[in-house]
């Protein structure tokens, strides 16, 4: 039976996801604490991963019940924690002396600070999907889901899966995870975050043409190909009615269409 299996969260906007066991939807349709914080320079410009190669070299390490981070530099092991709150000015510094520009953090628990800002509602993958990525490219399971980023992964349905829940008018198809009631968007377009290792931050220059002929090559039966005018695109960004507020994901819940 189809069931949500993994839900992550990313706390502070382009930097490292945590997996929980459950959580629920702020008033604005974020999972919460997701995009909590976005990174922005003096000049109130967001600071993330499509601006800058460098933020793929931080750690961070989240408590979420005890509001704590802990960041460090791939490949060190010098380690510094801070509450999200309380040690707000250290963590801006620490920021700032990493980037060698001043940071300043932005604090949203109302919807966060998500790239797409119609549909701001969790982004959904298929674990076979990203299994599929993965092979293509010779990538681990791992890998994969920290090149797309995708917020609830679904498990005991086939590769692509969420390439069928949109139709050709852009009407938005309503499916339940659990007792949230979602409603589909669109196949979400790729930047060039994918493309880049995502540790280091090395980036692969061939990566979005062979992902895109990969693409191509295996959309599913049902996908509209109306809505692909290119084929670098993947996860499905949704969009959250204000009645699904506070309503919780869990582990396990089980998967329905509600066409």
């Amino acid at each position: 039976m189809p069931h949500l299996a993994k839900i992550l969260v990313y706390p502070i906007k382009s930097l490292d996801g945590v997996e929980v066991p459950q959580t629920h939807l702020w008033t604005g349709g974020a999972l919460a604490h997701d995009r909590e914080f976005a990174m922005v320079d003096e000049a109130g410009k967001v600071v993330n991963a499509k601006r800058t190669s460098k933020i793929h070299q931080i750690r961070s390490a989240f408590d979420l019940d005890a509001r704590m981070i802990t960041l460090w530099i791939e490949g060190s092991n010098a380690m510094q924690s801070f509450h999200l709150d309380g040690d707000r000015p250290a963590l801006e510094d620490w920021l700032t002396d990493y980037f060698g520009y001043a940071i300043a953090l932005q604090q949203n628990c109302h919807s966060g600070f998500p790239d797409d800002t119609d549909a701001s509602g969790p982004t959904v993958i298929s674990t076979a999907t990203l299994e599929t990525v993965a092979a293509w490219f010779g990538h681990s399971l791992e890998e994969a889901r920290r090149r797309f980023r995708a917020n609830l992964e679904i498990s005991h349905v086939p590769a692509f899966w969420e390439d069928q829940l949109f139709d050709a008018f852009g009407s938005g198809i309503p499916f339940k995870i659990g007792d949230l009631l979602l409603l589909s968007s669109h196949p979400c377009q790729r930047c060039v975050v994918p493309t880049r290792n995502p540790w280091t931050g090395d980036r692969s220059t061939d990566f979005q043409s062979k992902f895109s002929a990969h693409r191509e090559a295996t959309l599913p039966d049902g996908a509209p190909l109306s809505r692909f005018n290119h084929f670098y695109k993947l996860t499905l960004n949704t969009k959250v009615a204000l009645t699904e507020a506070g309503k919780i994901l869990r582990l396990g819940d089980r998967v329905s269409d509600e066409r």
